[in-house]
């Protein structure tokens, strides 16, 4: 197995030389894959995408029986993240990589993160936002997908709303809402439902992350383009 380094470099290489070192939320993300995947060395890198997605999908269930059970869909997510950046370490580091797995990668990210907005919505966000949220996850790597296909090697600066942001973002605004059920702040002066309102604080602030990482993206992948 790669170290950690070449781990590093050689999914900088996958990613058009992005530095993941341009981003501590980023760096710590991978490094932590990294060290997961060097325990589990003998999994598959296709057994952790599709054990990733079950998680992932599994979290929409103990959101929708809400109160404390929140708690238990905010972990299921960030174990789905974990679990998908464990795919990209065991295959980068173990030298199993290929075009065909990191298109079926970010086929699965983009099934995870449609899991991710409908664990909101059933959590408590408005439907609209969590539809926003969703989509917010898609488009920057959709722009990095069509900017590829007109030619640019790069991806783009890593911005405020990469996918370990999408993960900690849903997980914790969801777990943190389980906590508030379990305390018992069910209800405040003006607020009739406490933990719906945390839920739609959280996709809220999400939503916002994910204008400001596209503008981000668009813009330097506008300078790429030299437009």
């Amino acid at each position: 197995m790669l170290s950690r380094d070449e781990y590093l470099a050689e999914w900088s290489r996958w990613h058009g030389g992005t530095d993941p070192a341009g981003s501590r939320l980023v760096h710590g993300w991978l490094t932590l894959a990294y060290t997961l995947a060097r325990s589990v060395a003998w999994l598959p890198p296709l057994g952790a995408t599709a054990l990733g997605l079950g998680v992932a999908l599994a979290a929409v269930g103990p959101a929708l029986a809400g109160g404390g059970w929140l708690v238990a869909a905010g972990l299921l997510v960030g174990l789905s993240g974990l679990l998908d950046s464990l795919d990209g370490a065991l295959a980068l580091a173990g030298g199993r990589a290929s075009r065909r797995g990191y298109v079926l990668d970010s086929a699965v990210d983009r099934l995870t993160e449609a899991g991710y907005a409908v664990t909101l919505w059933v959590a408590g966000a408005p439907g609209w936002l969590a539809a926003l949220f969703g989509a917010l996850c898609w488009l920057p790597d959709y722009l990095r997908a069509r900017a590829g296909q007109a030619g640019v090697a790069e991806t783009g600066s890593i911005s405020v709303w990469e996918r370990p942001t999408r993960v900690v973002m849903t997980g914790f605004t969801v777990g943190g809402a389980g906590i508030v059920a379990a305390a018992g702040l069910t209800q405040v002066a003006g607020v009739a439902d406490v933990p719906a309102a945390v839920v739609t604080a959280g996709a809220a602030v999400g939503a916002a992350l994910g204008v400001v990482g596209t503008a981000q993206l668009g813009f330097s992948l506008r300078r790429a383009l030299g437009e």
